[in-house]
């Protein structure tokens, strides 16, 4: 997410280049494309068939030559690799006609998005900037607010704290498992990785509540955070290691080897404490001065606990039409699950003792609807994509039809949205905010998207998505009770469907 983008062609050459490949696009048949096809031993294959092993790199390399032969006889191939040889590929084969449709204009759009764009920077903390985003909007409402930040920053510290705590509590729960068993080498690969997940930001809430930014400002580790979460990881794989040994000779782990696991936690306290600054106390009073919109001074006196819960005091429900931002739950498309069925991944988490990741899982349909439901109302909403797919960064677009690889590889990719998930091809990545959508004939089509990398990014920090996009790659939605069925929310009262820790729906944005 910190990654900068390469630089895209010139438009005109681009356009050039595209409208060429369009003119010069033929259909090869079925048997030329399969033509020089090798079946691998063991492989099933028509009877009628005889295959050959390679047996030697040099027969390997005299049908690629066979290949290359063929494929360079056909001039369009000759002019896909003068083009995309030189180009950046997507810039070359994005679709003109999708950039055109894919306009920052909607017809349901909430009065007041918030302000200003938001810029992770390089890190990983989307969910954190997503998450306060949508709160941020609930406060300005409350304290008549031209534009506010909540401090990420804040709420990133005590996450990595409690991350550090919950994986040294998992490592003492799998003492006993093989080190190389999948479970455990799951658990060893991000002990305290940057992302996250909408139930783990409310754990945090609950625990610690919330800050200005103005408070508690990013640090350069909070920007660039990379450097200290190698480190923090490298010492909690050391510090599991110790624990497993000293385990392995004590009769109760959990009893006997609590101190040892608290100094271990006292370290990574250091850590934070060093790189991004003591933060506020959770319990303890702060002042918070600023200015509303009408250019009026004002100072506010609480603490970190009681700013978070006045989000659900009658007033601030009265002012955000209804919508009591603590009761907000998570709806995901899982097309490999059944529908309406409670989710959860087992041991993930952040929080020891508080709420578990849990997701009710629905249709697009019933996603969308609420989502269009919370819009109308005024509210924004959380969701979770595969942001990679089919985008891009600069244009700010989001849209299946953005890019043609069939134009430019002759290839067509066909994988379902449950394929994807089941081969490792797409999961959660990106966390942001929607704000608008229009609708055509009961029906969006296309929805307005808050990101949180800066001005830079799409139009002055505002990303547009497709509604086919949508149901491709968007995963889960953060929605209010009041917008879906009682039998939707009757699904939270019910025990989830355990999902393994590797599953890709425990994936953190």
């Amino acid at each position: 997410m910190g990654s900068s983008q390469s630089k895209l062609p010139e438009p005109a050459v681009g356009e050039k280049l595209a409208e060429r490949l369009h003119a010069m696009a033929v259909k090869e048949s079925r048997n030329e494309l399969e033509k020089g096809y090798v079946y691998l031993e063991g492989e099933q294959r028509p009877l009628s068939e005889s295959y050959t092993l390679f047996e030697s790199p040099s027969a390997y390399n005299f049908t690629a030559e066979q290949w290359e032969k063929e494929l360079m006889e056909d001039p369009k191939n000759r002019l896909a690799l003068s083009a995309l040889s030189s180009n950046e590929p997507q810039g070359i084969l994005t679709q003109r006609s999708t950039t055109i449709k894919d306009t920052q204009n909607f017809n349901i759009k909430i009065p007041l998005e918030g302000a200003p764009i938001t810029n992770q920077r390089s890190s990983g903390r989307c969910w954190l900037f997503a998450a306060t985003n949508v709160f941020r909007v609930a406060i300005m409402r409350k304290h008549n607010l031209k534009d506010f930040q909540l401090s990420q920053a804040y709420l990133f510290y005590w996450d990595k704290l409690e991350k550090a705590n919950y994986f040294l509590e998992q490592i003492l729960h799998t003492a006993t498992d093989d080190l190389e068993g999948r479970l455990v080498q799951t658990l060893l690969a991000s002990p305290v990785g940057d992302g996250g997940q909408w139930d783990m930001f409310a754990n945090l809430v609950e625990k610690y509540g919330l800050v200005p930014q103005t408070l508690y400002p990013d640090s350069f580790s909070a920007m660039n955070s990379s450097a200290m979460g190698q480190l923090i990881t490298t010492k909690l794989r050391e510090d599991a290691l110790e624990l497993r040994r000293l385990a392995a000779k004590s009769v109760n782990a959990r009893s006997s080897l609590g101190s040892i696991k608290d100094k271990m936690l006292r370290e990574v306290h250091l850590i934070l404490t060093l790189m991004l600054g003591p933060p506020p106390n959770p319990n303890k009073e702060f002042t918070w001065e600023y200015y509303d919109k009408n250019d009026k001074f004002q100072s506010c006196k609480t603490t970190p606990l009681k700013f978070a819960s006045e989000l659900s005091s009658s007033d601030s429900i009265r002012a955000n039409s209804g919508t009591d931002i603590n009761e907000l739950f998570s709806l995901v498309n899982d097309p490999r699950n059944k529908y309406n069925e409670l989710l959860s991944v087992s041991r993930l988490g952040n929080v020891v003792g508080l709420r578990a990741v849990r997701y009710v899982n629905v249709d697009m349909e019933t996603i969308k609807i609420a989502c269009v439901a919370m819009l109308r109302s005024g509210f924004p909403i959380f969701f979770g994509s595969d942001v990679g797919k089919f985008s891009n960064s600069a244009s700010g677009i989001m849209d299946t039809g953005l890019v043609d690889y069939e134009l430019g590889f002759n290839i067509r990719l066909g994988l379902s949205k449950a394929q994807r998930l089941m081969t490792g091809e797409s999961q959660m990545t990106h966390a942001m905010v929607l704000t608008a959508v229009h609708v055509v004939d009961g029906k969006p089509v296309r929805w307005r998207v808050q990101n949180s990398w800066g001005e830079s990014a799409g139009t002055e920090g505002w990303f547009v998505m497709s509604d086919r996009w949508m149901d491709e790659f968007v995963y889960q939605a953060i929605v209010d009770p009041r917008f879906v069925s009682k039998e939707i929310r009757s699904i939270l009262k019910k025990e989830p469907k355990m999902l393994p820790l590797w599953d890709p729906m425990g994936a953190l944005a």
